[in-house]
């Protein structure tokens, strides 16, 4: 039996919303004792910026950790151009966008970045690496920096804590997931989400939207690609959005307007993520921000 991908973006976030698997996860990748571990707070995901002219940053999932250190934790299915540039503007932006001008610097607090890659970057077999700013000779400049990659498509070797982790996160069927023997609660946890938003309907129907709304914006945008049109692509991810807020109830007409006439796609995909988890439609318009007459 099909079950919810778990590598999904959308159900990925529905896992990191569970404080058990967001603690067992960061424990395995981090290799930090859970016991140390006595909270990883869920955090705003768009990082500040300063001037209106500079990129806004949104994370995937940042987390906090009791030492105050930040984690953005990542999960890329389709490779892109510039992924890793991307991962390192994240990072960067997460180190600096809490010190005000003229604050010292020992406010800044260490960051990790943790990319899942759904594709394989290098022919070495090691799918678990880590990253960290270091000399010649190996010795380290700073603990500030962080980057972990995992990359899902890799054979497992069986000594990684991680393992168990990709074997859920490739897990397509009831059957693959019974066959992932293991005893760490936060795993057995993120198993019995999966199977809860597998069985719920509103969840499946929310996933197969989305699944449907990523093989239609893959298609919109290698014609994107081929013909130049962008357009086209912003008219596709507020069509998606206004199916979304379909089902949620009876959509004004003001707010369809709003969202067609919209063509900031990083707004549409931040609506788009809203109207999955919203509850209704004023829910949306309350977290979207949209003022209707």
């Amino acid at each position: 039996m099909g079950i919810v991908s778990p590598k999904c973006d959308f159900s990925f976030k529905q896992l990191m919303l569970n404080e058990k698997v967001r603690k067992y996860f960061l424990s395995d990748v981090l290799r930090i004792p859970v016991e140390q571990i006595r909270t990883v707070r869920l955090s705003n995901p768009f990082l500040w910026k300063r001037y209106l002219w500079q990129k806004q940053g949104i994370l995937d999932v940042k987390v906090e950790l009791n030492d105050n250190s930040r984690v953005n934790v990542e999960l890329q299915i389709r490779m892109v151009a510039d992924w890793d540039r991307r991962s390192l503007f994240y990072l960067a932006k997460m180190y600096t966008e809490d010190l005000l001008i003229g604050e010292r610097y020992h406010k800044l607090k260490k960051c990790i970045c943790i990319n899942i890659l759904d594709f394989v970057i290098n022919e070495k077999p090691e799918y678990h690496r880590v990253y960290r700013l270091r000399d010649e000779q190996g010795s380290d400049y700073s603990d500030l920096f962080e980057i972990h990659v995992i990359e899902l498509r890799k054979q497992l070797t069986g000594k990684e804590p991680v393992d168990d982790w990709i074997r859920l996160f490739n897990a397509e069927t009831e059957a693959e997931l019974d066959m992932i023997r293991t005893k760490n609660p936060g795993i057995l946890e993120a198993i019995r989400e999966v199977r809860i938003m597998s069985l719920r309907k509103d969840m499946r129907a929310l996933y197969e939207a989305h699944m449907k709304e990523v093989r239609d914006r893959c298609a919109r945008e290698d014609y994107v690609r081929a013909e130049g049109k962008a357009e086209g692509k912003a008219e596709g991810k507020a069509e998606y959005v206004l199916q979304l807020l379909d089902t949620k109830g009876t959509v004004p007409p003001e707010l369809e307007r709003i969202v067609c006439e919209q063509r900031n796609t990083d707004m549409l995909n931040r609506w788009h993520l809203l109207a999955a988890g919203a509850e209704s439609i004023e829910e949306f318009v309350a977290e979207a921000g949209i003022n209707l007459p």
